[in-house]
């Protein structure tokens, strides 16, 4: 089973980032490397390389589910981010850790956040197991995001949101860079944000129709 999971990585990679312009050297080295399916729980593992996003937690009482987002998406949004082997990155709701783990074989440091604690702990455990010695997981709000471990090079949302908080922006470091998909369905974009002498600009780049993020809607009657 082990080699026919890294068939699939493989065919990932070749049939899915490849195909969406993804050509960081790094980026695909480390989707080539670590097993997605580690991340994906027992039941859906036969499901790992798919080409979209993946459920790892069904909704619970008032809690939406949780999904690994599509690989070309992530890819694409960390190639966007121009991650660097120097960086310190905030990943911000890493659930199981699959995107923890990809950004620990690319750069310096990473931290996971994740508001549901047993995702953390499941996240934590196969870290350690990969030896991603350079990656911790915290629990806490993901709109408040993890100041202690900050300021942070690049900041990458997993998953889509309708706005970007000032509290993760306050969080980059000067020339820091936050990635995200801002919208729904097939309007939302990807975009890029960039600190430079404290203020933060941005500028959207290519669609991508993933999950929501949990926790960042505005309030319905919200006016811009």
């Amino acid at each position: 089973m082990s080699s026919d999971f890294s068939q699939q990585r493989d065919m990932m990679v070749e049939g899915q980032l490849r195909t969406r312009d993804v050509t960081n050297v790094p980026v695909v080295n480390a989707f080539r490397e670590i097993p997605r399916e580690l991340f994906v729980p027992e039941a859906r593992r036969s499901l790992s390389y798919i080409d979209e996003d993946l459920e790892v937690l069904g909704p619970i009482d008032n809690a939406p589910a949780r999904y690994l987002i599509e690989p070309a998406v992530f890819a694409r949004l960390l190639q966007l981010g121009a991650i660097k082997s120097s960086d310190l990155v905030l990943d911000v709701g890493c659930a199981t850790g699959y995107s923890t783990a990809i950004i620990s074989r690319i750069a310096s440091f990473v931290v996971g956040l994740e508001a549901n604690a047993d995702l953390a702990a499941n996240a934590s455990a196969t870290l350690a197991e990969l030896d991603c010695g350079n990656a911790s997981v915290q629990v806490g709000d993901l709109e408040a995001g993890y100041a202690a471990q900050g300021p942070y090079d690049l900041i990458v949302l997993q998953g889509s949101v309708e706005y970007v908080p000032d509290t993760l922006l306050d969080q980059l470091g000067e020339g820091g860079r936050l990635v995200a998909v801002l919208g729904s369905g097939n309007a939302a974009r990807a975009h890029l944000f960039i600190k430079d002498d404290g203020v933060v600009s941005r500028r959207p780049d290519f669609n991508a129709a993933i999950h929501p993020l949990p926790g960042f809607q505005l309030e319905r009657g919200f006016v811009f």
